[in-house]
């Protein structure tokens, strides 16, 4: 054999080998390799598209996070507000309480005064009749002497 017709033989077969590989092996090759690219960039849009939705969720979460926070200010400031309304209306009603007493024991005092002003009244009559039964150095009735100590309780 001659190396002419090796090397022509051998390229005729390479030729051959190229064309079987390029009509039967590289179409499915190439649709793998096409499939495994669109699927990539397919993973590679969805990641990207996550990050974005992780950013607009982090955002909401964020003035969700605020809203709460100046909502719980506001339930604290009422709460404030309402204390202090609470306090002002006990210190009302006490302030009221307190002068019911204070006009009752007044009441209850001037009442007690009245008491002993009467007492002292007829104790100074009893003392009158007393004085005066001696001067007259007669005994008085005794319904006699409490008429006459109760028209000068009257009188004084």
């Amino acid at each position: 054999m001659d190396i002419g017709a090796t090397l022509v033989g051998q390229t005729i077969a390479f030729i051959l080998f190229v064309w079987f590989c390029m009509k039967h092996v590289w179409p499915p090759l190439i649709q793998v390799i096409e499939e495994r690219q669109q699927k990539i960039a397919d993973g590679l849009r969805s990641a990207d598209q996550a990050e974005k939705e992780l950013a607009l969720v982090k955002k909401q979460v964020a003035q969700q996070m605020a809203d709460a926070k100046q909502a719980a200010q506001a339930i604290v400031e009422q709460a404030s507000q309402r204390k202090v309304q609470i306090i002002d209306e006990a210190r009302q009603e006490a302030d009221i309480e307190r002068k019911k007493i204070i006009s009752q024991g007044e009441l209850q005092i001037e009442a007690e005064r009245n008491r002993a002003k009467e007492e002292l009244r007829q104790h100074v009559g009893m003392l009158a009749m007393s004085g005066a039964e001696r001067i007259l150095e007669r005994s008085i009735e005794n319904q006699a002497q409490d008429d006459i100590v109760k028209k000068l309780v009257a009188e004084i």
